[in-house]
Order: structure tokens, then C-alpha cells, then sequence
């Protein structure tokens, strides 16, 4: 008998919380895994009692489900989700939806949407932030694909996601094919940002200021009640704090950082879409770097840097940390809306760039106080190029610089690497050069290739070759653009 209102496949960590969390909010879940055991295991444990339909045959689960079927799967990105997709089509009706929860890289999620809509189905790839606890208790859900299933899904889903100090919940419509994803990609990859400038932060205070444990969690606390107020702030103060026995738990962890992929596709596609996303590239190539833990300890005997010691006002220092961490957060997403801009662009999606803040102020890893500023700034001004333009985060960043700036500069002087804090102020200092010395590798480009160039005293669109030599002939190569 057709009784569950959802179904979810996949009891791992994330799915076996999202369903406790549909549960909870009045929905009958039925739930399957691959290991069928674990359907069992999680029915007679966390689900005992609960309106769980524990299915062991894909045909059970599917048949356990109301009209049209929603099936959502969490499963491993890549392959098992397209082999999850095939054994369910011959199970399901037309209209019925198949939703990815998973974090599938967009284009999969563009070709899954289109194979399953000409099977006359419906197809959601879904975003879904928050960790175990998110999705226990309220994530944030980032849902695109056929625009059709929304409807049938928006119930649940809005009913499970965070809610915003306002009450509205984490979640909306982002666009069709595979702008979910797309989406999830990109608040993935200003998640290595703000993981790996906080990173730098501490590194300053720790090795730079030589800051103890207890001083630096002393700091987190006091950053999280203002405009840094934020998950990764939160968890960073719990972390420096915690113990295992006398000794603090963080200076025994390995420091070589694992990654999934979502952050490196990120930067690809920035790339292929000529977006200079400058402070997420420099937290993914972090990451390498620290892989690569045997040579550093290695050169580290080798390479004796000629540095020097924070001579200062340490207490001021700190504030200048705040105050750049601040302002390279604030760049960190504006690159981040630059580059989904470009995306919707080439991709004919109808991004609401306000909406998507305000699914990430709550629910998800990157929340931050001022995710409420970025919808402002779009509700005033949907146009909006860049968010550095808005006057609000004009101001703040104007109010950062001097500080900024002395970070980075202590930074160099000290020997202490701050690659993403460093990159943000390098990208705002470009951003807002009106000449930039392009026009030197324009001509360099155009000597050694004939690669042509635009004058400063001539239409946009005309390009110019020069003969630097005197040998050379007037013929000029294609001009290549971004």
C-alpha cells in the first residue's frame, strides 16, 4: 500500500539525519540502502517508533510511495547515482520525480535532468548544506532541474530547511537544468575560502603572534558576536578550546587537507568562463600544498627564510586581522557572484541572487551575518555588477583597507603564507585600477605572436598589429577573448 510521502535512498551520515528531520515534521518516510542491513539497523535504532517504511528491493520502495513518487537519493556523486537513476526508471510512472541530493558536479545533473525527462519523469539536483547537524535540524537546499517538480516537492522541502531570524526558510527555486548544483558548487567553493582565511588567520595569531590556544578561542568568541558572526567562526572558536585529556585536540591533527572535487570545479569553471576568481583558486592550491606534507618538512630543513618577529601592539594586530578578514570574506563572495553571474548568462538560467543569499543565512556552512546585506543589496539594485558596489560593502571594505593592508604586509615580513587573505586585496586593488599594465602584455603578445590589440584612441572592437621589428610582414593572428 502506497503510504510514504517521500522516499530516500542512501543511509549514510546525511541521509539517515535529513529523514529524522522529515520525520519530525510530520512526513512518512520510506527509506532504502544498498546495504540492506543498514535499512534495518536504522528502523530498529534511531527510527524505532518513527513513520519509517524500511523497503529491502528498490521494487518495495518504489511501490511504497504515494503519486507522483518523490525518490531522493544521497548517495556517493559519479556513477551510483547514475546506476540508482536506471534502477529506478523501470519502477516509476511518468510524473513521478527523482531528486539528487548528492554534491554531483552540474554538468552530470544538465545530461541526468534531460535523460530523465524524455523517459517523461521529473529530475531535481539538489543542493544540500549544513553537515550532520544541518541536516538534522535544518539545512540549507539549493533544488534545480525540471521546474514541474517543484511544486511537489516545495511542501518537504521548505518544511525541513533553516529558517532565517524572520522565519523564512533556506530554500527556493534556483533555475532549471543543472542550477542547483551549479549553485552548491559555488557556496562549496566560497567554503574553502572562508575555511582557508580563517586558517590564515590562525596562523598569524598562533606562529606570527604566538597566541595560545585558550587567548585565540578568547578571540573567535568575542569576532562571533559581530559582523564575523558565522558557522565557520562558531566551530573555529569550539575547536581551538576543545581537549583530549590536557592536550588541545587541533595541535595533534595532521595539517594536510583532504578535498572532494566541488572546490576544484569551481575554480575550473571559473576559469572556462574567464572569471577571476582569484581567493577560491588560492584556497583549493592551499590545500594542495599542504598534501604535500613530506617535502615541506623536508625544505622547511633547506629553505631558511630570512624573517623577522611581530615587533607591536599585539592587541591592535588582532583587530587588523578582524578587520582583513572581514573585508576578504566580503571579496570572497563577490567573486562568487561574479562567476554565477557568467554562468547564468551562458546558460540562459534566471538566477535570484538575492534568494540565493537568503538560503544560505541559515542552515548551512558558510552563514554569515551578512548574508542579510547581500539580499538587501540585490532587492536594491537586481542589475548589480559586482557586490564591492554596493555602497554597504563599499564602506566596509573602506573602513578594512588600512588594516588590510597591514596584515598582508606583517604577513610578508614575518614569513607567515596568507595566499587567500593576500589574493582578495590583490583582486580589489586591481578591480579598482582604472589601467592596469595589460596594455605592456598586450604588445608583448603582439611582438612575439602578432596577436593584435585595441588602442586607447580607437572604437572597442578595432584591433591593431604593429611590425616591432622592422622583419616582420603585416600579417596578424586571431585574436583570442575570454
Amino acid at each position: 500500500m502506497s503510504q510514504a510521502d517521500i522516499g530516500l535512498i542512501g543511509l549514510a551520515v546525511m541521509g539517515e539525519n535529513l529523514v529524522l528531520n522529515m520525520e519530525s515534521k510530520g512526513f512518512t518516510v520510506a527509506v532504502f540502502n544498498r546495504t540492506v542491513s543498514k535499512v534495518d539497523d536504522f528502523v530498529n535504532g534511531r527510527g524505532k517508533g518513527k513513520k519509517f517504511v524500511g523497503c529491502h528491493t528498490i521494487e518495495e520502495f518504489c511501490k511504497s510511495l504515494k503519486r507522483p513518487r518523490k525518490v531522493m537519493m544521497l548517495v556517493k556523486a559519479g556513477k551510483a547515482v547514475d546506476d540508482f537513476i536506471e534502477l529506478l526508471l523501470p519502477h516509476l510512472e511518468p510524473g513521478d520525480i527523482i531528486i539528487d541530493g548528492g554534491n554531483s558536479h552540474f554538468p552530470d545533473t544538465v545530461r541526468r535532468v534531460k535523460h530523465v525527462e524524455a523517459k517523461g519523469l521529473l529530475y531535481i539536483g539538489t543542493g544540500v548544506s549544513g553537515g550532520e547537524e544541518g541536516a538534522l535540524k535544518g539545512p540549507s537546499i539549493m533544488p534545480g532541474g525540471s521546474p514541474a517538480a517543484w511544486e511537489h516537492v516545495k511542501p518537504i522541502f521548505q518544511s525541513i530547511a533553516a529558517k532565517t531570524d524572520k522565519g523564512e526558510p533556506c530554500c527556493d527555486w534556483v533555475g532549471e537544468g543543472g542550477a542547483g548544483h551549479y549553485v552548491k558548487m559555488v557556496h562549496n567553493g566560497i567554503e574553502y575560502g572562508d575555511m582557508q582565511m580563517i586558517c590564515e588567520t590562525y596562523h598569524m595569531m598562533h606562529h606570527g603572534l604566538g597566541m595560545s590556544n585558550d587567548e585565540m578561542h578568547d578571540v573567535f568568541a568575542e569576532w562571533n558576536k559581530g559582523e564575523l558572526d558565522s558557522y565557520l567562526i562558531e566551530i573555529t572558536r569550539d575547536i581551538l578550546a576543545h581537549k583530549d585529556g590536557e592536550h588541545y585536540t587541533v595541535d595533534f591533527i595532521l595539517d594536510t587537507a583532504g578535498q572532494k572535487g566541488t572546490g576544484k570545479w569551481t575554480v575550473v569553471d571559473a576559469l572556462d568562463h574567464g572569471q577571476p576568481l582569484t581567493l577560491i583558486s588560492e584556497a583549493v592550491f592551499a590545500r594542495c600544498i599542504s598534501a604535500i606534507k613530506e617535502e615541506r618538512v623536508a625544505a622547511s630543513k633547506i629553505l631558511h627564510p630570512q624573517v623577522s618577529h611581530f615587533e607591536g601592539d599585539k592587541k591592535a594586530f588582532v583587530d587588523d586581522l578582524k578587520q582583513a578578514l572581514y573585508a576578504s570574506k566580503l571579496v570572497s563572495y563577490a567573486q562568487g557572484y561574479q562567476l554565477m553571474r557568467a554562468a547564468a548568462k551562458e546558460y540562459g538560467w534566471n538566477l535570484n541572487y538575492g534568494g540565493i543569499a537568503l538560503m544560505w543565512r541559515g542552515g548551512c556552512i558558510i552563514r554569515s551575518a551578512f548574508l542579510g546585506k547581500i539580499k538587501e543589496a540585490f532587492d536594491k539594485n537586481p542589475g548589480l555588477v559586482n557586490l564591492l558596489l554596493d555602497p554597504f560593502f563599499t564602506d566596509a571594505v573602506a573602513k578594512a583597507q588600512p588594516s588590510w593592508r597591514r596584515v598582508v604586509s606583517k604577513a610578508v615580513e614575518i614569513g607567515v603564507p596568507v595566499p587567500a587573505i593576500g589574493s582578495a586585496l590583490a583582486y580589489f586593488d586591481g578591480y579598482r585600477t582604472g589601467r592596469l599594465p595589460a596594455n605592456l602584455l598586450q604588445a608583448q603578445r603582439d611582438y612575439f605572436g602578432a596577436h593584435t590589440y585595441e588602442r586607447v584612441d580607437k572604437p572597442r572592437g578595432e584591433f591593431f598589429h604593429t611590425n616591432w621589428t622592422g622583419r616582420g610582414g603585416s600579417t596578424s593572428s586571431t585574436s583570442y577573448v575570454v
